[in-house]
């Protein structure tokens, strides 16, 4: 589309030629002539006099050092956010719209399965299975019995569904992904062996999540694991049995949280941090990456450390330990002293 055409769309002020044609979307690094950019993160200003991309799309306030008479600048409130209108716009993903049932799948009779779906190769579908509209279950998928999925979902390849979980609309979840296997559960006998707890639980998934790959979220012993709406999981993540995570909250990858602890809403967990069972974390905190959660968190704000505390006591602690060395030399002197 012309250029003037992309700054309608994204309500932006266009300072350039406006009649350039928009073939595409680039990173900064390597666009090419017809391919528009973004520039958000003052970091990737250093790009900017040796782009080759038409046009940038910039900030209202971003100051320009070197002009360029070969390039277009389109200023809009939040360039990251305009960026993504553009991609979504732009990069067709193919695979969106295959439709249809593979012939190679094997999916049981009681199953409801709507006109409009794909089933891909390889996909074995159990008893009682129902599905909504215009989802999509790539190849060597495994949905055992009783497993309820909804619309507009894209379950990628090699992803296992574990008997009568239920999954919402418009989630996604990628390859390698198991959803519903047992929980971690077992009690020492008088023999001293390990005899293991049934999981008789399912794991739900709301509406709008996104979990990334190699996942591993584990059915309740009793009653439900569940993922409230607009979740967004990264790849390699352990969710326990009977864990709640409360909506929009994020998580990065290789994150452990164990048995029936409950997040709150809107929280940002880094990656490599681990959590114990049975705490409960309220809405709006922020554990930093690599931090251990020993302990419920019942006040918002940043948390990290090796245990997790509060942001600025853990600092204040830091700068402690560092000062240890000096303290002692003060306490040498001042000894010195006294025993003269």
């Amino acid at each position: 589309m012309k250029l003037r055409e992309v700054a309608e769309l994204l309500n932006g002020e266009l300072e350039g030629e406006e009649n350039i044609e928009i073939t595409g979307v680039g990173k900064i690094e390597s666009a090419v002539t017809g391919e528009i950019t973004f520039i958000s993160n003052p970091l990737y200003a250093k790009f900017f006099p040796a782009t080759k991309a038409s046009a940038v799309i910039v900030s209202d306030d971003f100051l320009i050092k070197k002009n360029r008479d070969d390039i277009s600048i389109l200023r809009v409130e939040d360039p990251y956010l305009s960026f993504l209108k553009l991609l979504e716009l732009f990069e067709v993903d193919d695979d969106t719209e295959d439709t249809g049932i593979s012939e190679y799948c094997h999916i049981e009779p009681d199953a409801e399965i709507p006109e409009k779906i794909y089933i891909g190769h390889f996909v074995s579908v159990g008893k009682k299975f129902i599905s909504g509209t215009n989802t999509k279950i790539f190849p060597n998928c495994t949905i055992y019995n009783d497993v309820r999925i909804g619309s507009n979902c894209i379950i990628n390849s090699n992803v296992t569904i574990y008997k009568g979980c239920i999954i919402g609309d418009n989630v996604i979840i990628h390859s390698g992904t198991i959803i519903g296997s047992d929980g971690f559960g077992f009690v020492k006998s008088e023999s001293g062996q390990f005899k293991k707890i049934p999981q008789t639980g399912i794991v739900v998934i709301e509406d709008n999540v996104e979990i990334g790959s190699n996942c591993s979220i584990d059915r309740a012993t009793i009653g439900e694991t569940i993922i409230r709406k607009g979740v967004k999981l990264d790849n390699q993540i352990q969710i326990a049995h009977n864990v709640e995570i409360g909506e929009d909250t994020v998580i990065a990858a290789q994150v452990g949280i164990a048995g029936s602890t409950k997040i709150g809403k809107r929280c940002m967990i880094g990656g490599q941090s681990g959590l114990v069972g049975h705490i409960n974390i309220c809405d709006d905190v922020i554990i930093g990456a690599s931090v251990g959660v020993s302990k419920s968190i019942d006040k918002p704000g940043v948390y990290i450390g090796y245990r997790a505390r509060p942001q600025r006591e853990s600092l204040m602690t830091d700068i402690s330990i560092r000062n240890l060395i000096k303290l002692e030399n003060r306490i040498k002197e001042l000894e010195n002293k006294l025993s003269k």
